[in-house]
């Protein structure tokens, strides 16, 4: 349990991540999948920000010129520029989901997967049959 306390964010990352794969797989709704899908990303951007992060050290960022440091006076500083890589990745990912929920609405007047499925599959029967 100790280890639990002093991992808190680990643990709060994979419960989130939990609450994203189950929504993303149970609900139906096209734009509850896609709320889903951003909580699972979130997640792994806490997963990666507490890994990065070493309690007493500072960014890597000199002050100036004269004060040079050692490296272990500094994080790491991979994992955040993977995280805000992610972020700006999970954005555009996010707008054509969205662009893609739209014109599926647009076309099929509901946000239901199942729904859109079995439309899809009636509207390919149609124009095979012609």
């Amino acid at each position: 349990m100790g280890n639990l306390f002093r991992n808190y964010y680990e643990a709060v990352s994979v419960i989130l991540f939990g609450i994203g794969f189950t929504t993303l797989l149970f609900h139906r709704n096209m734009i509850k999948k896609i709320i889903g899908f951003n909580i699972m990303d979130t997640a792994v951007y806490l997963f990666l920000a507490a890994k990065g992060y070493i309690a007493g050290r500072a960014a890597p960022v000199p002050e100036s010129a004269q004060t040079v440091k050692t490296v272990e006076d500094f994080i790491n500083p991979i994992p955040a520029g993977l995280v805000l890589t992610g972020i700006v990745v999970s954005v555009s990912v996010t707008a054509v989901m969205l662009s893609l929920t739209i014109r599926l609405y647009r076309r099929y007047h509901t946000l239901d997967i199942d729904r859109i499925t079995i439309l899809a599959k009636r509207e390919q029967y149609r124009e095979g049959g012609k």
